[in-house]
């Protein structure tokens, strides 16, 4: 049986992948500023299978408040299988460009908090021996783009943090995945116009699953983004600053 503990487990894409393991009989924890919202995923969890589902309210920018909520979540779970952390916020590019302390938001939010818990997870884990830490980041982390560079910014920080903390705990034991979803239809993009590239939460879910069972260093998820990526990654800086992208 597995013990998993979700933050930012009212997000579309972390309530969909909750789904996904309740039905597998698992111990969940579920992390949230919704208690309201986090009241409800959990009771669906528990009719879907799970053996528990227990939740707490947190909100990821009281950094005073990570490590006694992170201790209180692994006394409740005990030995964690799985910390899947999927948080985040969608900044306004143009308001960022104008206030400082909107963009400081957004890099806490997106980055920082992120790296908080994640030091402390890391630390817990490396005593197990053994657990996955799966973290949802984006394909915006993988080079700056001016319609979105400050949350581009974050994700690509968080993203090289990841890959750190992958060598590092390898030979602890511990897992590290970092997954890169594209063009996702959540609330959070309401307001986007939805083409060909847009995929439901419910798909990313499952990639996220799959990835973590077969213990995957990276997920570009659909797919098709990672030659997406490989493309805008490698087009020259003296045409790339030209783009209108």
């Amino acid at each position: 049986m597995k013990n998993i503990l979700v933050i930012g487990a009212t997000s579309a894409i972390a309530e969909q992948t909750i789904r996904l393991y309740a039905k597998q009989n698992t111990n969940l924890h579920l992390l949230g500023r919704s208690e309201d919202k986090l009241q409800t995923i959990a009771k669906d969890a528990q009719i879907r299978g799970a053996e528990s589902a227990s939740y707490q309210v947190l909100d990821v920018n009281d950094f005073e408040q990570h490590a006694k909520v992170l201790e209180s979540a692994f006394a409740k779970l005990g030995t964690v299988d799985l910390v899947l952390i999927a948080h985040g916020s969608l900044p306004d590019q143009q308001a960022c460009e104008k206030n400082v302390s909107t963009t400081l938001r957004e890099l806490n939010t997106n980055a920082i908090s992120g790296i908080s818990m994640l030091t402390l997870i890391a630390n817990q884990l490396e005593m197990q021996g053994c657990g996955t830490i799966a973290v949802i980041t984006s394909v915006a982390g993988d080079r700056g783009r001016q319609s979105n560079y400050v949350y581009g910014a974050a994700k690509g920080m968080l993203s090289i943090f990841l890959q750190g903390l992958r060598n590092r705990l390898y030979s602890r034991g511990v897992h590290v995945l970092d997954i890169k979803p594209g063009f996702v239809d959540t609330p959070m993009t309401a307001e986007f116009k939805k083409g060909a590239l847009w995929a439901k939460p419910q798909t990313i879910a499952q990639h996220i699953v799959k990835a973590v069972e077969r213990r995957k260093n990276t997920l570009y998820t659909p797919w098709f983004w990672c030659i997406i990526m490989l493309i805008i990654r490698n087009i020259p800086e003296f045409v790339f600053k030209k783009l209108k992208l």
